[in-house]
């Protein structure tokens, strides 16, 4: 087998790729072997009936297909590996002459991965994120807790005031008309919430309950159901039941009851720490996203579609799979936000293109600086993943290929490498 590298246009490779005839004549073989019992010939049973007959009746090139598709990947894999190439995707394939008894010749564009030309990594300047946490901060969320340990207790007779937790029925009319998904009986609806159409909580503000109401509203002028866009409309509603926050006092008997500690004081102390160390991550994280994106401006690279669209088709799946795991199925999602997959796959795209770019820079800048996962910091990646997973350590490495370590070890050297950057990069 003999390939030639033809041309290059910026990231795509063209192979001339021959096949001598006699090795493309063991794949035509093997192709008559796997695919003779499909012909039927007169006078023999079925797949006993002799090549050259089949091809007689059928054409000298009926076993052609699949004879390339048994000697192709071969050839393209050693051409592959003869002009050092590293392919991103697929090769498109051609084959310009094939002949009994005559060499085989394919023509295959490769795209392959693209050249980085990196900018000074080193030293870069950045405007250092700094978080500081304050004794506001703890109280507002103490404030939180307190919401979140509130007792739902029946507000007796009053009005309804904000912060109310009622239970009503409601039908939506528009003109005289009543409109599809505008009814319910029973529904939970917190006052200040926001959740239903705006200016809906606040006109049940100030009534009673069993009194009837009637509420005015104006759809938006863009909603899920394009029937209503805009248009005025007016829900009667029954209130059944107000009910009310019941906050606890913040006192050492709080603390007591949703921690272990004794006292306000070491409630707040633990608070404080834990605000610090979300501070410091969210610091670290900003600064770590503000070096890489510095960094890949001042590099040149030209990123081969394939792999921004690979990155979309990635990006969309966790989009998916995030929204399942609410509760809520990718189509319906799509529908109920009138959105078409090429415009959503474009809202990703920004996104895909910067990962896509930020990765090779950085794959680069880890070869340059001989940055490495080393054998401890592999184990301890692993131990992490057993444990998020309930699965003892040795168990789980045993469970992964080859192929999974290496993309394990491939996260730890970005990591090591962006944590380098930052510690070279000047934070003003």
């Amino acid at each position: 087998m003999i390939s030639t590298l033809v041309k290059k246009e910026g990231n795509v490779v063209t192979l001339k790729i021959e096949v001598e005839a006699e090795v493309f004549e063991k794949g035509v073989q093997e192709a008559y072997q796997k695919n003779r019992q499909k012909f039927n010939i007169s006078g023999f049973r079925k797949g006993k009936a002799p090549r050259k007959l089949i091809e007689m009746n059928y054409g000298e090139g009926i076993f052609y297909e699949d004879a390339i598709n048994i000697v192709f990947p071969e050839a393209y894999d050693n051409a592959i590996e003869e002009h050092k190439l590293d392919p991103v995707d697929r090769p498109s394939v051609d084959v310009d002459d094939i002949e009994k008894g005559k060499t085989v010749v394919f023509t295959a564009d490769v795209t392959v991965m693209p050249e980085v030309k990196l900018g000074e990594y080193k030293g870069v300047e950045i405007e250092k994120a700094d978080y500081k946490v304050t004794e506001e901060d703890v109280e507002a969320e103490l404030k939180k807790t307190q919401e979140r340990n509130a007792r739902i207790i029946d507000a007796g007779d009053r009005p309804v005031k904000q912060g109310d937790i009622l239970t009503i029925d409601y039908s939506g009319f528009v003109g005289d008309e009543q409109f599809e998904g505008g009814t319910a009986q029973n529904q939970t609806l917190e006052i200040g919430s926001g959740r239903f159409i705006p200016g809906f909580e606040e006109q049940l503000v100030g009534k009673n309950k069993d009194e009837e109401i009637e509420v005015k509203v104006t759809f938006p002028e863009e909603y899920h159901s394009e029937d209503l866009e805009g248009k005025d409309a007016i829900f009667k509603a029954v209130i059944h039941e107000i009910k009310e926050k019941e906050i606890p006092s913040l006192d050492d008997e709080f603390a007591k009851d949703i921690s272990e500690f004794d006292t306000l004081d070491e409630l707040k102390t633990d608070i404080m720490n834990k605000l610090r160390k979300q501070a410091e991550e969210k610091e670290k994280t900003e600064n770590e996203n503000k070096v890489v994106d510095k960094v890949i401006e001042l590099c040149e690279v030209d990123i081969p579609e394939v792999m921004v669209e690979r990155q979309i088709d990635d990006d969309v799946n966790e989009f998916a799979y995030k929204l399942r795991y609410q509760g809520l199925e990718f189509e319906k999602y799509l529908e109920l936000t009138g959105t078409q997959m090429e415009d959503l796959r474009e809202q990703f795209r920004p996104n895909a293109e910067k990962f896509v770019k930020a990765d090779l820079v950085l794959e680069l800048i880890s070869e340059k600086e001989a940055i490495e996962a080393t054998e401890e910091e592999l184990n301890a990646e692993l131990e992490g993943f057993a444990k998020s997973y309930n699965q003892d350590a040795e168990k789980f490495k045993a469970s992964l290929k080859d192929k999974d370590l290496e993309y394990i070890k491939k996260g730890i050297i970005k990591r090591k490498t962006i944590e380098f950057l930052l510690n070279e990069a000047k934070l003003s």
